[in-house]
C-alpha cells in the first residue's frame, strides 16, 4: 500500500509516470522500507496506461462489488407498521452520596484542617 502511496502522491504532484527510482526516492526520505521487488511490479501494471482511467475502472469494479456499511437494522414493529415507536422509560440514575471516610481519607493528606499540610 506505500509503494501505491508514494505512486499517487508523486502523480498528484504532477508527474504523470513516476519511475522506481521515484516511487523508492519518496518512500526513502519518508523514512520508509521501498521493497523494490513490489514498486517493480507496480511500475510495470501502470506502464502506459492512463492513472485516471485506472483510477476510473477501479471504481467501477468497487460499484459492482457493492457492499458498503450494511445499513441500519430492520425497524421494529411500530415503526414497520406505521405507527409511533412507544416511549421508551426513563430510568432515574441513582444519587450519588458521599461518605466520609474519616480523618486519612483526603486526597491531598490534609484531614480537613484547612490546608495544614
Amino acid at each position: 500500500m506505500k509503494n501505491l502511496a508514494a505512486y499517487l502522491l508523486l502523480a498528484l504532484a504532477g508527474n504523470e509516470s513516476p519511475s522506481a527510482d521515484d516511487v523508492k526516492g519518496l518512500l526513502t526520505k519518508l523514512d520508509a522500507e521501498a521493497d523494490e521487488e513490489k514498486i517493480s511490479a507496480l511500475i510495470s501494471a501502470m506502464e502506459g496506461k492512463d492513472l485516471d482511467e485506472v483510477l476510473k475502472e477501479g471504481e467501477e469494479k468497487l460499484l459492482a462489488v457493492g457492499g458498503g456499511g450494511g445499513g441500519g437494522g430492520g425497524a421494529g414493529p411500530a415503526a414497520a407498521a406505521g405507527g409511533e415507536a412507544p416511549a421508551e422509560e426513563k430510568k432515574e440514575k441513582a444519587k450519588e452520596e458521599e461518605v466520609d471516610m474519616g480523618g486519612g481519607a483526603d486526597l491531598f493528606g490534609g484531614g480537613g484542617d484547612g490546608g495544614a499540610y
